[in-house]
């Protein structure tokens, strides 16, 4: 999903989506460089979720399966 920061507000960015909608995103989660105008993108990290799953289903076996 990629959208356009169109202002900064507050403690806000307020951005554009794809389908023009605009919504507001907490500031503290936008790279501090950003500025009005950039492009940002939000990817779901497919590979490191599988590791965290894979570590967490580990953890909970050994703790509760003996494992």
């Amino acid at each position: 999903m990629k959208f356009t920061i169109d202002r900064f507000e507050e403690d806000f960015a307020i951005v554009e989506l794809e389908n023009k909608d605009t919504i507001e995103i907490p500031r503290i989660i936008i790279p501090e460089e950003a500025k009005e105008g950039d492009i940002i993108s939000i990817t779901i990290e497919k590979d490191e979720t599988d590791k965290r799953k894979e570590r967490i289903q580990g953890k909970f076996d050994r703790l509760f399966c003996g494992e």
